[in-house]
């Protein structure tokens, strides 16, 4: 495997990790302890009692019953988010975040900080060109493995002129379907 290939799919993974990605920061602020003597902040949340958790709910959140209390409100907050969107996932859907989540543990330090860089570049993207970004990876996803490895090698070779060119002609095409025009990839 080429390693701009595995560069892609790294980043690939990173995307479809982002509650990973966002639960890797939580956890880092979460573990940070707040100041003693700090009021609370204006508009922060007011915490969770365990008790206003559903049954199911709680036993998602079980290893976290001990010190649930002495969470911030912050945290707590996240992980309801977090299970409440996890419970409503269809058991397919469920299976699918776990096989994410096991592909973006796999990854190296370097592969997931290159992911996450690229997913923050994406996040600062304007709406209409973050559709775009998310309609190019469902055509390519859409494509057959020996048409994506055809495509990849097809980029990989070109020189710069040729690359520019060629998104030249899909920028046309583009427009010619009727969407704007947006910026080339990398800037």
């Amino acid at each position: 495997m080429s390693k701009p290939t595995y560069t892609r799919r790294a980043a690939l993974a990173a995307m479809f990790a982002v509650g990973m990605q966002l639960a890797v920061v939580s956890r880092a602020r979460a573990e940070t302890p707040p100041e003693a003597n700090a009021p609370p902040a204006m508009g922060a949340p007011a915490p969770t009692a365990w008790s206003s958790l559903s049954a199911e709910e709680q036993k998602a959140l079980g290893k976290y019953s001990d010190k649930w209390s002495s969470m911030p409100a912050e945290q707590q907050q996240r992980l309801v988010r977090g299970t409440r969107r996890w419970l409503a996932m269809t058991p397919e859907q469920q299976q699918k975040a776990k096989e994410r989540f096991s592909r973006w543990k796999d990854l190296s330090p370097e592969q997931k900080e290159l992911a996450r860089k690229r997913w923050h570049k994406y996040r600062e993207l304007p709406p209409d060109q973050q559709a775009r970004v998310r309609d190019n990876y469902h055509r390519f996803k859409k494509l057959t493995p020996e048409q994506r490895q055809k495509l990849r090698e097809r980029w990989q070779n070109a020189t710069p002129e040729e690359r520019q060119k060629m998104l030249e002609r899909r920028r046309k095409r583009m427009e010619r379907q009727g969407h704007p025009p947006s910026a080339p990839p990398g800037n």
